[in-house]
């Protein structure tokens, strides 16, 4: 099994570390959206040796869990449709995944995970897991485990179904 290279985080500039909004330290929308994209940084270049990017993963991990259309994928995940495509396209190409007849319904195409695609599951997971547990490792082992739990339970009571954004209304016209 190849394993990735940690990349090189560089130490924080204390004069931009200084600048930092202190108004927003108690906002959680503003720190899960700094955690989110130091991890997500940190995942997808560390996945990228593997030749997969962090969506890659979880399209071919959510895959692998059962026999699933792009639409139900993108559900699943949280992808927008187009996305999706450009994703299963990525991974035919790569020979991790394809399109194949569903035994239940002939008119649907499910997507299937290759042995290769397995492979780069495991791979990734491995490589997920290492960040993880280094990032965990700067709260007290007795906190990790609420923490997750804590932050799961945010996420399946309140955002469990996702989300559906009305257009925006247009104005009636003053007669």
């Amino acid at each position: 099994m190849a394993t990735a290279t940690k990349p090189r985080i560089e130490p924080v500039d204390e004069a931009v570390a200084a600048e930092s909004p202190n108004c927003l330290a108690e906002n959680l929308s503003w720190l899960l959206a700094q955690a989110n994209y130091g991890l997500a940084s940190e995942i997808n270049a560390s996945l990228g040796p593997l030749g997969i990017s962090n969506r890659n993963l979880h399209v071919l991990t959510t895959a692998l869990t059962g026999e699933y259309t792009q639409k139900e994928l993108a559900e699943l995940i949280g992808l927008d449709k187009t996305t999706m495509v450009v994703t299963i396209d990525e991974l035919e190409a790569a020979g991790l995944a394809e399109r194949r007849p569903s035994e239940t319904d002939r008119r649907a195409r499910v997507i299937s995970v290759t042995k290769s695609g397995e492979r780069k599951v495991r791979e990734g997971r491995a490589v997920i897991d290492e960040i993880q547990k280094d990032l965990l490792g700067a709260l007290p082992a007795r906190e990790r485990k609420i923490f997750l739990e804590s932050l799961g339970t945010l996420v399946k009571e309140r955002f469990g179904e996702q989300i559906h954004c009305s257009p925006a209304r247009r104005r009636e016209p003053r007669g």
